[in-house]
């Protein structure tokens, strides 16, 4: 850090409380917090087609960044056999009984499951060709009512154990651990706890500590961690009124302060009127404070029992390793067989009449629109689906909503009724499938044209099906990301084990949900034979006919924020009231306890008990992927990069850049919606519709998206501070495809980038409506994470060009452009079309171009063809003029930025009202100047702060679901962020006190 500085100099930027409303103040911030208890979790095969992780625990990367990278995939190839297993014969132990032997050849894996002779136990082994382990140990656990108990238990569970004596041994796993991933869900009926990691030692550590800390946690016998991360009362001074504490409070507060959450949690509870999925196991933050600590004890001696439990294996470590750590802790547990049966999930009879309608209301700030939101949903089965009906739910779901282009969401968005969709389709991860759909932002006297318009819809196309062109794109949609497996960053043996729990936890086989040849074949054939039936069918009886369904209906109160909050006094009020005095010291007793515990050090004996690495257990070796760069290829003037893998099983991975330099700053804002229209508003001589077939039925996927950095000059040093004046721009089409598939990728590509059909008034304004749908609801349940991009934009000019493509700025320039598109089209129209001409500027164009390619030397030599002709057929002159060196110059957006930072953006405090009973609070600023050395101890110091400081003071301490700081070596700016936080001053006082 730059002698002499001041954590006071930085800008602020929170989210406070005034009458029920919050205000986001900026001082400057941004991490992404991936958040909440999930109310509806995708396992099954839909775990690998959408396996985003919601975790309640994290916390992040210095940038809060997602990196996609081809080297963590392995892509499966369309034939039958999709890969080599590694079969193995069964490992007995005498501890074990085993029960079941398996491969699961989609993927490769070789699964035993086993029952533990004395705990009774099941644990499934699988054994991979991957040294990124995972261990996982799941409870069925179905709340009887919505005080939170699982999603405190899961929480509470980590903050110490038997063995491992410190307050949060999560907190010092993530300070000194190589873990890949370390986390708790908590779903509707069962919690997960979850450790990955390539490091042998390291896993078996993090093994340990987990399964300790769910079978003997210190939570159990300590009242005060369910105070902390549950509830408890707070009392400093007789004088001062009660107030409510605790991390899942405040969590589940921020939960219920989204409309989007609070649609999704009645939709959810108005279906299953009679088991557990009818209430919350996240908690209701007006229930919460029921939950005492009693029953919060005994729900853990319910549900946490080996008998309980599902213990799950994968990756390349020793197997009969895995059973002998495990037995190590469920041969000290007796069979409990009414453990397990207890905890079994009741089925929801399909036994409405008539469909059952109901309003509720949503926060709704001052100067939003009162529009109302709705959503129609049906409750599928009452009795075990077949992997065929799973598989065939999963197809007529992509061909209902998968694209902007399917019929369902295409008709909802192109009525004009609503500014986006909402509901999501099917949801089939729990033990009972749904459908949900409907729209946002309607005007209150079109709330029953929506409902009438999803009917109508599911009634023509129960008679007219779907045409082959629809049913081919789908079908090979779904399957290529089946075989794909491809799983970013997320593990691909948590993402296994996932989908192993939609069948496992309700007492069938792991493997069976995980299977789809069988059931493909089965579909294909049904196709072939019959065409569409098999959906009209499913259309007819699940849906047109199904009477178990649903109409929630949300509408706006501008009142309901402050109400909640004047409920909330009004019952602590009466509360204080009815104590005496010998109560009313308790309280400030316990809360200094608390207080005194929360803020003192571990002792050297208890961090002792956490176990670490060693530098010798470090991996030395660099691992290095290979990189060639060819300049102006064949005389193309275009540069094309390739990395050649060990395997990518047929699939070539492109991403085709063009420089986006030539635009003017005033130009900027239309970039997110230009990209957008280059796949959704149809190209050359195809609709939006055909497009999206033609890419779903020859490809696995084009998208369009924004590279927007900074680059460190030529010729110095990496560890040097940016000014933040050098960068590239690009816009790139990243697309898949089998190597005998790429003609037609390069072909879409140039398609989509030089015929795109820009001259749809109304798709665009399907688009900016959309946009600004997701941009208001993000701002309310993403504070930090505009915070963050707002302050980076007061000190460089980088941060300010990023605000202005993705921050509270960029949401002003979507309501202008879509009053430009309401009002005045032909002036939008020929805006996007100068964006468009300026990006295909012959002269200049070819030299701005890059084509990035991934995949195996058998790939490469394919399709190499395929880019030669792809290089002759791109608009431009391949001799045409070079643009400038974006190393050595400024970028030509930067003196225009700079020049308006002068005028828009000085460096001063700011806030931002939000309906939301929570905060975020940021502070923000420049703690390296450009030029200055850039010390690796930085950001060690940042870790430390992460992990340390921030997480004790603002998240144990304070309360607030995340405290945490960001850290950018290359611009040397360091912000603070709190989410989901219940103060405001005393927030700030944390960060000033970190020096």
């Amino acid at each position: 850090m730059s002698k002499g500085y001041s954590w006071k100099k930085m800008a602020l930027f929170a989210c406070v409380a005034t009458s029920g409303r919050r205000l986001l103040v900026a001082r400057g911030f941004t991490p992404t917090l991936a958040a909440i208890t999930p109310s509806l979790r995708q396992t099954g095969r839909s775990a690998f087609l959408s396996s985003s992780s919601r975790s309640n625990r994290y916390l992040f990367s210095d940038e809060g960044r997602i990196i996609r990278s081809a080297t963590t995939t392995t892509c499966m190839h369309s034939s039958s056999t999709l890969s080599t297993a590694v079969i193995t014969e069964a490992v007995e132990h005498p501890a074990y009984d085993l029960i079941a032997k398996d491969v699961v050849n989609e993927y490769g894996y070789d699964c035993t499951l086993y029952r533990h002779k004395k705990s009774g136990a099941e644990l499934l082994s699988v054994v991979a060709d991957d040294d990124n382990k995972v261990f996982g140990i799941t409870f069925r656990t179905p709340p009887s009512d919505s005080t939170g108990v699982p999603h405190i238990l899961e929480h509470s569970v980590l903050c110490g154990s038997r063995k491992y004596t410190t307050k949060d041994p999560f907190v010092q796993l993530l300070q000194g651990s190589l873990q890949t991933f370390l986390n708790a869900f908590t779903y509707p009926d069962r919690t997960c706890y979850v450790v990955a990691s390539q490091n042998t030692k390291d896993f078996y550590n993090l093994i340990n500590v987990y399964t300790d800390a769910v079978f003997y946690p210190r939570a159990v016998t300590d009242p005060n961690v369910h105070a902390q991360e549950g509830w408890h009362l707070e009392l400093e001074d007789k004088s001062e009124p009660l107030k409510y504490k605790g991390v899942v409070y405040n969590e589940m507060k921020g939960v219920y302060s989204s409309p989007d959450s609070l649609l999704t949690r009645e939709c959810q509870r108005s279906l299953f009127p009679d088991n557990t999925y009818s209430v919350d196991s996240g908690g209701d933050p007006q229930v919460i404070p029921d939950l005492s600590f009693e029953q919060f004890r005994d729900f853990h001696s319910k549900y946490y029992h080996p008998a309980n439990s599902r213990i799950y294996f994968s990756g390349d470590d020793d197997i009969r390793k895995r059973l002998e750590i495990m037995d190590e802790y469920l041969s000290e547990f007796d069979a409990n067989p009414s453990c397990k049966t207890g905890s079994v999930v009741q089925w929801q009879a399909k036994r409405f009449t008539e469909p059952k309608r109901e309003q509720h209301y949503y926060p709704s700030g001052a100067d939003q629109p009162e529009t109302h939101m709705m959503a129609v949903n049906w409750l599928l089965n009452d009795e075990p689906l077949t992997p065929y009906q799973d598989l065939m739910l999963s197809i007529l779901d992509h061909l209902l909503t998968g694209t902007s282009s399917a019929i369902l969401r295409k008709t909802l968005m192109e009525s004009g009724l609503g500014s986006a969709v909402t509901g999501g389709g099917l949801s089939d991860e729990l033990l009972q499938a749904t459908f949900s759909i409907g729209l946002k932002g309607i005007q209150a006297e079109n709330v029953d044209k929506v409902e009438q318009l999803i009917m109508d819809t599911f009634r023509q196309v129960s008679k007219e099906g779907f045409s082959e062109d629809a049913i081919a794109a789908s079908m090979n949609t779904v399957e290529f990301e089946l075989r794909e497996f491809n799983t970013g960053s997320f593990p691909k043996g948590l993402a296994f084990m996932l989908g192993s729990m939609s069948k496992w936890l309700y007492d069938k086989s792991p493997t069976d949900g995980l299977k789809f040849e069988e059931p493909l074949a089965q579909l294909k054939a049904e196709i072939a034979a019959n065409g569409s039936e098999v959906f009209k069918n499913a259309i007819k009886t699940l849906l047109v006919e199904n009477t178990h369904r649903t109409i929630i209906e949300m509408i706006p109160s501008k009142t309901l924020e402050a109400k909640l909050v004047k409920e909330e006094e009004d019952r602590l009020a009466a509360l204080k009231s009815a104590m005496k005095d010998e109560d009313l010291a308790r309280v400030i007793d316990s809360t200094t306890v608390l207080k005194k515990l929360q803020a003192t050090e571990d002792s050297p004996e208890d961090v002792a008990t956490i176990p670490k690495l060693a530098l010798g257990d470090l991996k030395r070796e660099v691992t290095e992927y290979p990189i060639d760069i060819s300049e102006n290829e064949a005389n193309s003037g275009v540069t094309v990069v390739r990395h050649e893998l060990a395997t990518t099983s047929g699939i070539a991975y492109v991403d085709f850049g063009v420089d986006l330099s030539s635009l003017d700053l005033s130009e900027v804002p239309l970039i997110p919606i230009f990209a957008k229209l280059l796949k959704e508003a149809g190209a050359g001589e195809y609709d939006d519709v055909a497009l999206a077939q033609r890419i779903g039925t020859h490809t696995g996927g084009v998208d369009v998206s924004l590279l927007n950095t900074v680059v460190h000059p030529r010729g110095v040093d990496q560890s040097e501070c940016l000014d933040g004046t050098k960068m590239q721009t690009k816009l790139f089409l990243r697309g898949k495809a089998t190597s005998e598939k790429v003609d037609e990728l390069f072909s879409l590509m140039k398609l989509m980038l030089t015929d795109a059909r820009l001259d749809s008034k109304s798709k665009v304004i399907e688009l900016l409506k959309e946009s600004k749908a997701r941009l208001e609801s993000s701002i309310q349940g993403s504070g930090h994470s505009f915070a963050n991009t707002r302050m980076k934009a007061r000190y460089d000019p980088s941060g300010y060009i990023s605000e202005k493509l993705q921050g509270i700025t960029y949401l002003s320039s979507v309501k202008e452009l879509l009053k430009d598109a309401e009002e005045d089209w032909p002036k939008l129209l020929g805006r996007f079309q100068t964006v468009r001409n300026k990006l295909l500027n012959p002269k200049t164009c070819r030299n701005g171009m890059i084509i990035n390619l991934t995949g195996d030397s058998k790939v490469f030599a394919a399709i190499q063809p395929s880019v030669a002709e792809f290089l002759e057929r791109l608009p431009g002159d391949s001799m045409g003029e070079k643009l400038q060196d974006f190393y050595s110059n400024d970028h030509p957006w930067i003196v225009q930025a700079i020049d308006e930072m002068q005028k828009a953006t000085p460096i001063e405090d700011e806030g931002f009202i939000v309906p939301t009973q929570v905060s975020y609070v940021g502070k923000g600023g420049k703690i390296y100047t450009a030029g200055e050395h850039v010390s690796g101890s930085s950001s060690v110091v940042a870790r430390f702060l992460r992990t340390g400081y921030l997480w004790d003071h603002v998240r144990v301490i304070g309360g607030a679901y995340g405290g945490f700081c960001t850290f950018s070596p290359d611009l040397g700016f360091f912000s603070f962020l709190s989410y989901r936080d219940p103060n405001l001053g005393k927030t700030i006082d944390v960060y000033d006190a970190t020096a």
